[in-house]
């Protein structure tokens, strides 16, 4: 056996296990035979460099460095949209409970978990740390703790990839008296500070030194009874409600998130046996507990975000899908503004969600030739307002109604930039400061070739636009997209958009 197939062999028989997949399914993804990828994973069959770029394709993992292979997607756009599309579970519910499943000391079973990358970079970071995660056969994913965790061997590769990994300070401080956790990373919005974190976390005796590259943190416990977030940010709410959870006594949190992932992180902390009192207010009272040991199964909610794209893309090409298992409390205001532009919506009765809590809805768009200009501006807000992630979507929205719309997106110093980007599909868009952008309507799009920027939603945004611009457009390097969004381009071509994924080799 030569030594370099079987390394190969062992990589991907490893990812392929990460990404939840059988030998079969892989073999069915690629076009081959179960007992061609069993002979590969054992090394014994020589992979060609084609046949690595539709590996790393189908796991969404560069399996080895070929020059400059990033996924592409040629759109073929200007065509309607059609059929229905079920959303899936929350991608930030989800890398949330992803965290606090530390807290736990028994089995935590998460249903129906994404396969992003999001999700990947944190599974990658849990395992190098001794924790044992296992897809199931259903899609869902089994996480057991260690006695120990190994944090000197974590993958700081993996961790500096993401932003999510910030909220291990709130569950590691019940676990370690001293530990270094790695920057995180995630989209390139500008400068985010972890200010409000550590403010909040220094009231339950957590202390952090920011080093080169990575956090040092010490703790010496202690019991706040209240305390009040600095900013209502939605990692800081679901960072000090970890730290709450496992601090005994009552502890009041003022000034918290009530967003949709904040809320899926309490109803997971109640399966665990922790007392939350005001969910879905701006004041909590949290009962901690001295010590988590149980086997849990908790169905994080569907993605508000993921919902609202598939309906920017029927807005903005003017079609009429069916959009599933919409979280509506976390998309009213979206639909209100909508409304007022000129789109009709039907909306089904209300039904639960896997939870049991959470309010879902199936959504239909009903195409439109009169959108106009909404009369004052649309900017984001803490919930029950626009949802900070939906925002950028209203601009290829606007770009077909009829008068100037301005945008002001006040959280990040980047996002309105990456936005300009639109200017080569044909937006009329001007950038009046990093914050604030006006775009005129209806513009006239048209086909372009992009470079996919590092933030998630300006990077769907362009797809969408991409939709409903005639003739063929190429947007390069979307791992952006592949760390919110599963499948997404498979899912819009089974609603009738016609995508190609191209690897540069």
């Amino acid at each position: 056996m030569i030594e370099y197939q079987q390394k190969i062999g062992e990589l991907i028989a490893r990812v392929r296990s990460q990404r939840g997949l059988t030998q079969k399914e892989l073999a069915d993804k690629l076009g081959t035979s179960q007992s061609a990828i069993n002979r590969i994973e054992a090394g014994k069959q020589n992979v060609t460099i084609e046949m690595l770029a539709r590996v790393s394709d189908v796991l969404n993992k560069e399996i080895i460095s070929i020059s400059n292979n990033s996924v592409n997607l040629r759109v073929e756009g200007g065509h309607k949209l059609h059929g229905s599309v079920d959303t899936k579970v929350s991608k930030n519910a989800t890398v949330g409970l992803l965290c606090a499943a530390l807290l736990n000391k028994g089995t935590t079973t998460l249903i129906k978990v994404p396969k992003i990358e999001e999700v990947f970079r944190l599974i990658e970071v849990l395992q190098s740390v001794g924790v044992k995660v296992t897809w199931l056969d259903t899609g869902d994913l089994e996480i057991k703790p260690p006695k120990a965790l190994r944090l000197n061997e974590i993958d700081s590769k993996a961790a500096r990839r993401t932003r999510s990994v910030i909220m291990y300070l709130g569950v590691l401080m019940h676990r370690h008296k001293e530990f270094k956790l790695p920057y995180a990373g995630g989209c390139k919005l500008g400068k985010r500070t972890v200010a409000p974190h550590l403010y909040a976390l220094e009231e339950f005796g957590l202390n952090v030194e920011t080093k080169n590259h990575y956090y040092q943190a010490s703790v010496k416990k202690r019991s706040p009874k209240e305390v009040t977030l600095y900013e209502m940010g939605d990692t800081v709410s679901e960072n000090v409600l970890m730290a709450a959870a496992m601090t005994e006594g009552k502890t009041i949190i003022r000034n918290i998130s009530s967003n949709y992932m904040v809320q899926d992180m309490c109803f997971f902390l109640e399966n665990l046996g922790v007392k939350i009192e005001g969910i879905g207010t701006n004041t909590l009272t949290v009962y901690g507990v001295k010590d988590i040991d149980k086997d849990v199964t908790y169905h994080p909610s569907e993605d508000p975000i993921e919902a609202f794209s598939f309906i920017a893309a029927a807005v903005t090409t003017n079609s009429r899908i069916t959009v599933n298992r919409c979280p509506i409390e976390f998309l009213r205001v979206e639909l209100l503004r909508l409304e007022k532009m000129g789109c009709q919506f039907r909306v089904s009765k209300i039904y639960k969600a896997g939870n049991s809590r959470t309010d879902l809805v199936d959504i239909t768009t009903i195409a439109s030739d009169n959108l106009k200009a909404p009369e004052d501006k649309i900017h984001a807000l803490t919930h029950p307002g626009i949802n900070m992630d939906n925002l950028p979507f209203f601009a290829p929205i606007v770009a077909r109604a009829k008068g100037t719309t301005l945008i002001h997106d006040w959280s990040y110093e980047d996002r309105a930039l990456y936005l300009t980007e639109l200017r080569k599909l044909g937006v009329d868009i001007k950038l009046a400061d990093p914050h604030r952008l006006f775009i005129t309507g209806p513009s006239k799009l048209e086909a372009a070739d992009i470079n996919c920027p590092p933030a998630l939603r300006p990077a769907v945004i362009i797809l969408i636009t991409m939709l409903a611009a005639p003739g063929t457009s190429m947007l390069r390097n979307i791992y952006s997209i592949a760390r919110g969004y599963e499948d997404f381009a498979d899912r819009l071509n089974s609603l009738g958009a016609r995508i190609t994924t191209l690897r540069d080799i």
